[in-house]
């Protein structure tokens, strides 16, 4: 599975606004929150996208909390794709990996997010946020949980992912 991490923060850039011609557009700036929700996923060959959501950035022990119901729902040996973040090298992640020899985890080189199919995943269902001005963190979720939902009915744009990240997968294994 290859796994990844992102967040969505009120002071991101919008795109470029359109408005009526001869007026100008007006982007309304409600919070000042650095990282306002946080999104940690994991993208698998079968088709399955796990996702969940955290107010503010992603810590090692949520880390972890994202592991257990995780092998909970992929019985068996499983490989952990993800790049080299310290929520996945500090001490909690390498601590539960170790007491499970059933996950083994394989680095993504550094500075190379465009290996990761997650990487695409996430931009694609970011690209509705950016012409959005949400008012609060329950409306970034639940755009974000919109998006999530699309990409679960379109194996054809998941399998799309995998291709981009360089990966010759014929298909996805669904089931």
């Amino acid at each position: 599975m290859f796994w990844d991490e992102f967040g969505f923060s009120f002071q991101e850039q919008p795109a470029t606004p359109w408005g009526q011609r001869g007026r100008r557009p007006i982007l309304y700036q409600v919070n000042a929150d650095r990282r306002a929700i946080s999104t940690a996923v994991a993208f698998t060959l079968s088709g399955k996208i796990f996702k969940r959501h955290f107010e503010g950035s992603i810590h090692g022990h949520q880390m972890v909390d994202c592991l257990k119901p995780l092998q909970q729902h992929l019985r068996g040996k499983m490989i952990l794709i993800w790049d080299r973040s310290r929520t996945h090298t500090g001490r909690l992640a390498p601590a539960y990996l170790a007491g499970h020899p059933e996950i083994y985890q394989e680095f993504l080189p550094p500075y190379a997010p465009e290996l990761n199919a997650e990487e695409y995943g996430h931009g694609n269902v970011k690209q509705p946020l950016r012409r959005a001005r949400p008012a609060h963190k329950e409306e970034i979720r639940s755009m974000l949980n919109r998006g999530f939902a699309r990409l679960r009915r379109r194996p054809d744009l998941l399998l799309s992912f995998f291709h981009a990240a360089g990966l010759h997968v014929r298909q996805l294994r669904l089931t």
